[in-house]
């Protein structure tokens, strides 16, 4: 029993890992890159459009994206590791 309560916490000591860095890379694409970071990224161009612009338009929405996809996969990952997987 004391094993089982033990890999339960565990399991969920990875997945809030897991979760708070997806959420600061949230956090820093969304309001670092976005708002705070605007004006230096604006240097730089990626297709003729100010990189902050960019950011705040494009890169915000793929990088949401992206990091849906690294939370499944992390998340599968970590319930086969823990044998809580759905078949």
């Amino acid at each position: 029993m004391n094993q089982a309560l033990n890999k339960m916490a565990v399991y969920w000591k990875k997945n809030l890992r897991t979760l708070l860095i997806l959420l600061f890379v949230w956090f820093l694409v969304s309001f670092g890159f976005g708002i705070i970071l605007v004006e230096p990224l604006n240097q730089f161009k990626i297709g003729g459009y100010p990189l902050g612009f960019w950011f705040a338009q494009q890169g915000a929405i793929y990088s949401f994206i992206i990091l849906i996809f690294i939370y499944v996969i992390r998340m599968n990952r970590l319930d086969r590791e823990f044998d809580v997987h759905e078949d």
